[in-house]
């Protein structure tokens, strides 16, 4: 067992640019690719990879220091700090049980693909540590480790099949086929599905508003470099920077915004022959069975309605943890909320209405799941010794990913009977939207088509 735990450290050590890169040169060449196009192609993926973490770094770099400048100028004073994800990440691969999650979440993948009740082979062992955060946060709500991991193979099956809907939408925003995001926290578009509906009948709701739509209606203001800037500089004007200081941070949130497209290109350039050699071998051998290639969300970060959402949200963010009555979390590592423009992109195709309008409903959730598993988090810091947490205080954090999940299974799991009733009907909101999509995109883009 310590072997398979020093295996599964060093490869996680490599970073997901490397070890991502190596699977997909190992699935290309399974697909019969030329050894050198294959080679290439995954090198161009790997590239790909660090290229956009690199833009995603400078951006969040950039903007955070604003945000949390923004936040002192208010005088917020809460009591839980936030770690953010990376922080939570750390602390949650110290977990001695950690490696398990890896044969559980392989295992399940490779069962589903042979029974064909999935067409998605998530190749994104990274964000294994959600599942295994999942795990945590069950164990130690229901005293169970045991329950903890059975959770880990409800969000796993769940995962695979929110890939398989997931996989329209990601080529359609990308241009990249045979690909798809199955992160868990997409998972909460789920539940946002039924208000989706909804929305559908409103028609100011229903006009196209993704950032092509804004350059014909807003000319030079909407190109890239242009709406990043005006972002960055009311940011820092905000955050009170002075005029130097904002327009420092316009250039730097321009820049971003106009390399996020230009490097996404690379995972087209990448994937795109190695999907094309997985559909030849597919439609030789299965008769033309689909698979997609699961991948983390950073393949979506060239679409600039997803930081313009993210940036446009954090005032409200500040806003609610000031007013919220109960919350503890002062949002400051976690304040770029990832954690639900990622799954509306999708959910919206890209319309920056319902991206803001979603993000802003959903704020006080993101608030009162952090709050509550503040002192879980707190814990799991504590026993595995990675992070000091000062006496008075608590760690948390602000836009956890698939929180909603974590809550309802895991009170369910410690036999709350109102836990019981969340997790079935989370489940049974996520049927609806797993039917209900597919008939959607097959309405959606029969129409795109013509």
């Amino acid at each position: 067992m310590d072997v398979l735990q020093s295996v599964v450290q060093y490869v996680l050590d490599m970073g997901a640019s490397v070890f991502v890169p190596i699977i997909m040169l190992m699935i290309a060449l399974m697909a019969r690719m030329n050894f050198k196009e294959a080679l290439s192609a995954s090198i161009t993926f790997g590239v790909a990879f660090a290229g956009i973490n690199l833009v995603v770094g400078f951006m969040l770099d950039t903007i955070s220091p604003a945000a949390q400048s923004f936040t002192e100028l208010t005088g917020i004073s809460l009591t839980a700090v936030d770690g953010g994800w990376t922080t939570a990440a750390s602390i949650t691969w110290a977990w001695p049980l950690a490696f398990l999650a890896f044969p559980i979440q392989i295992g399940i993948n490779a069962l589903m693909l042979i029974f064909k009740m999935t067409k998605t082979l998530n190749v994104d062992m990274w964000n294994v540590w959600g599942k295994i955060f999942t795990a945590v946060l069950v164990t130690y709500i229901s005293d169970s480790v045991i329950l903890g991991f059975v959770v880990i193979a409800i969000q796993t099956v769940i995962e695979l099949k929110a890939g398989d809907i997931w996989a329209r939408e990601v080529e359609d925003l990308t241009g990249i086929p045979g690909v798809t995001v199955p992160h868990h926290m997409t998972l909460i578009g789920t539940l946002l599905y039924p208000i989706d509906k909804v929305l559908d009948k409103i028609p100011f709701m229903n006009k196209k508003a993704d950032a092509e739509a804004l350059k014909e209606r807003l000319g030079v203001f909407a190109e890239n470099h242009v709406m990043g800037a005006i972002i960055g500089l009311l940011l820092g004007f905000a955050g009170g920077y002075g005029i130097q200081g904002s327009l420092i941070l316009a250039i730097q949130a321009g820049t971003a915004l106009t390399l996020f497209p230009m490097v996404s290109k690379l995972f087209m350039q990448g994937l795109a022959p190695i999907s094309d050699a997985i559909s030849e071998l597919m439609r030789k051998k299965y008769g033309g069975q689909e698979l997609y290639i699961g991948l983390d969300w950073p393949i979506l970060a060239g679409k600039n309605e997803l930081w313009v959402t993210a940036i446009i949200l954090i005032p409200i963010e500040l806003l609610f943890a000031i007013i919220l009555p109960g919350n503890i979390v002062l949002p400051f590592a976690g304040i770029v909320n990832l954690s639900i423009v990622v799954a509306v992109l999708l959910l919206s195709r890209g319309n920056l209405i319902r991206m803001i309008f979603y993000g802003i409903i959903t704020t006080p959730v993101f608030f009162y799941i952090a709050t509550y598993f503040a002192p879980h988090i707190t814990r799991l810091a504590t026993e595995t010794g990675t992070v000091n947490v000062a006496p008075g205080t608590m760690l948390a954090w602000s836009t956890m990913e698939n929180g909603e999940f974590r809550f309802a299974f895991a009170n369910a799991m410690a036999g709350e009977w109102w836990g019981i009733i969340l997790a079935i009907l989370w489940i049974a909101v996520f049927i609806w939207f797993y039917i209900g999509r597919k008939k959607d995109n097959a309405a959606y883009f029969q129409e795109k088509a013509n």
